[in-house]
């Protein structure tokens, strides 16, 4: 099985698609077979990877549809512009909920699927939904690392407490503490709330904070409106150095 690494917070606009799209690039830029996954129903990072509604046939959804008559294997897209192999969203992610309420297994569906269709990579990297539900929990349950963005701002340390509630909850159903680490985004080195709640998450966390810390940097902006990734767009930014970084750090673990 490959190492899953779930990237999730339950407050939107910290860099979690940015985070899952350029972790799973720097991986492969490592030498490592990658796939990302996009279970958002905003398809963000579908999106941005230039798959448009309309353009692509199967999703993520057709993970939490038992019974798709398409062919599972057939979610799974490669682009010779991308590093990566990757899996869409589908708006209708956003129903699953309500389908599956009261099926049996229903939290494990997306293991189920990983199990069958992603034993050849290296890693899986899951961009979550920011919400709590049934798609959450599936790759939260999936996950060996679950990735928490969060930026260097008083206010994300709410959306920390959130998914801190959502860990609690999780550890009773799965039995088992959920292995998680903190990665510092969005940093401002310039300005005196940046570097307090930096300090702040550095002096409560220790080690479950990355030592890896990602900045401020336009060009992330920019590759997104280019249908690129920051290593593409801007291989030798500053986005570029910390993300790899962040990937190297990964693999010492």
């Amino acid at each position: 099985m490959p190492k899953v690494l779930a990237i999730a917070n339950q407050k939107g606009g910290v860099g979690k698609t940015t985070t899952a799209l350029s972790l799973g690039c720097g991986l492969s830029i490592l030498g490592k077979k990658v796939l990302v996954l996009d279970l958002d129903a905003h398809a963000c990072g579908t999106v941005h990877l230039g798959f448009f509604p309309g353009t692509y046939k199967t999703s993520a959804l057709d993970i939490f549809l038992p019974n798709s008559e398409k062919q599972q294997d057939s979610l799974i897209y490669k682009k010779e512009t991308l590093r990566f192999d990757f899996v869409p969203a589908h708006i209708k992610l956003a129903e699953v909920e309500g389908n599956l309420k009261g099926s049996p297994g229903r939290g494990w569906l997306l293991k189920k699927w990983l199990l069958r269709y992603a034993k050849d990579y290296d890693f899986v990297v899951l961009d979550c939904p920011p919400h709590t539900g049934v798609i959450l929990l599936n790759a939260l349950a999936a996950a060996d690392l679950v990735i928490v963005p969060v930026q260097t701002d008083f206010l994300a340390l709410h959306g920390l407490k959130l998914i801190f509630d959502t860990f609690r909850l999780l550890k009773i159903a799965l039995k088992r503490n959920v292995n998680f680490k903190i990665l510092a985004t969005m940093y401002d080195i310039r300005t005196k709330a940046s570097r307090r709640v930096f300090n702040l998450l550095r002096k409560k966390l220790g080690d479950k904070l990355f030592s890896t810390v990602i900045s401020i940097d336009t060009n992330f902006r920019e590759a997104s409106s280019e249908g690129k990734t920051i290593f593409e767009y801007a291989p030798k930014s500053r986005g570029a150095f910390q993300y790899l970084q962040l990937a190297k750090e990964i693999l010492r673990q």
